[in-house]
């Protein structure tokens, strides 16, 4: 599949695009599922996901944490699910940990809808990253975020292949 899409439809958003040669149940089933999750979202190469933990349901919480295999630094991210409906979208709160990086993505956190929409064998992918400030948003690009992201989503096409 192509690359995705990084647009910054307004001063505190950050938005992807990206496609799968997958059903759109798959790969919800991706997003959601720790086990899978463990196996694609992982950013660039030399990181692990010791902590994946998911209750996806509104009010439900989810706790993300990578640990580098090279130094063991570790950060992460948590929040909670505002919405949720199976294999269309996803919203959820995201809480970045710094844990022993000294990078920010802001303090307040930032709200993330994710959606999936489904045509024939290909499913698109938004997600929509909406902080509390420019600043913020500005410093989780600075962080090669979505580079990050497209590493991960590159996982994620072979999981789905397989």
């Amino acid at each position: 599949m192509k690359p995705g899409e990084v647009s910054t439809p307004s001063d505190t958003e950050v938005q992807v695009q990206r496609s799968f040669d997958s059903p759109a149940e798959l790969v919800w089933r991706a997003y959601t599922e720790p086990e899978l999750i463990r196996r694609w979202m992982l950013g660039p190469p030399g990181w692990s996901m010791p902590v994946c933990e998911m209750d996806v349901r509104v009010g439900g919480q989810y706790r993300w944490r990578w640990r580098s295999d090279e130094d063991g630094q570790e950060f992460g991210f948590h929040g909670e699910f505002r919405e949720v409906e199976p294999a269309a979208k996803i919203v959820h709160t995201e809480i970045f940990d710094t844990g022993d990086l000294d990078e920010s993505m802001g303090e307040k956190g930032a709200l993330v809808t994710t959606t999936f929409s489904e045509q024939g064998d290909v499913t698109a992918v938004l997600t929509l990253i909406q902080y509390a400030s420019q600043e913020d948003r500005d410093a989780a690009l600075a962080t090669g975020m979505t580079d990050g992201m497209e590493m991960s989503y590159q996982r994620l096409d072979e999981v789905l292949a397989g």
